[in-house]
């Protein structure tokens, strides 16, 4: 049965559902961004949703043997037909105000979005694409961080992917790195921070640790939302927070002025 009704997390409304879809899946009330799909991602962000994917069948092996309430490979299964992708990340070729643009964007619902061997390696290749291909490249995190089932091959991914967004900024192709909700772990210690314009979406959980490791390391306690896109910004660890139905005419502006296009 179809859910016509759905509750908002911030503001607590019972919401019809279709006001929720008709408004970039973003509640009219409180003008919070409901976490969206991969794919629905990129359907918002090419030119008329049009784009090619590609590396579409890598897919993610089980070195470490690992078992924990289900084993690896059943959880690898069970995401891959809940989701219909091969892994966490989609990467897209297509056009943005007319401009040729990778576009990668993370699928939380794969395993909370979690950088393994694969994602890392997707990201990497997209990323010399990029460079190979003299084109721009964004890239969208929505993830809880490295995946542990993977140990430290998905740690490895760190390094993999911060040596490739190093020569893409020799090469001096653009790097747009947009965080959305959440944007933690391993992901926000690699790439997602290394944009030339780093951006998030409002009300965006953004950290590395959780607030209570955090506070028990420091020994203090930490301001109210400390870790949300808007402190941040006050602080300047990102460049701008973008509400959704802005954001693709903020990346096409900024697109022009890093390509030097009128």
């Amino acid at each position: 049965m179809a859910i016509l009704w759905t509750k908002c997390n911030r503001c607590q409304r019972i919401l019809y559902k279709q006001d929720i879809v008709d408004n970039l899946y973003v509640c009219p009330e409180c003008q919070f961004p409901f976490r969206i799909s991969a794919k629905r991602r990129l359907d918002m962000l090419f030119d008329d949703g049009h784009y090619e994917l590609f590396d579409r069948n890598l897919r993610s092996l089980d070195p470490l043997g690992f078992v924990d309430a289900l084993p690896y490979k059943k959880r690898l299964e069970e995401s891959r037909e809940k989701t219909s992708t091969g892994d966490a990340v989609l990467s897209a070729l297509g056009f943005m105000g007319k401009m040729r643009v990778i576009v990668c964007a993370m699928e939380f619902s794969f395993m909370g979005g979690s950088m393994g061997s694969v994602v890392g390696e997707k990201i990497a290749r997209a990323f010399e694409k990029a460079r190979v291909e003299k084109i721009p490249i964004i890239t969208v995190s929505c993830s809880g961080g490295a995946r542990m089932q993977e140990g430290v091959l998905s740690l490895m991914q760190l390094m993999k992917t911060c040596a490739a967004a190093a020569r893409l900024d020799e090469a001096r192709i653009p790097f747009f790195s947009i965080l959305t909700d959440p944007t933690t772990g391993g992901v926000t210690a690699s790439f997602a921070m290394l944009g030339d314009i780093n951006i998030a979406e409002p009300n965006a959980l953004i950290g590395f640790a959780g607030p209570r490791v955090i506070e028990q390391t420091l020994k203090e306690k930490l301001p109210k939302g400390f870790q949300r896109a808007e402190f941040l910004m006050e602080h300047g660890l990102l460049d701008d927070v973008i509400e959704r139905k802005y954001l693709r005419s903020y990346l096409i502006r900024a697109l022009r002025l890093f390509l030097n296009k009128p």
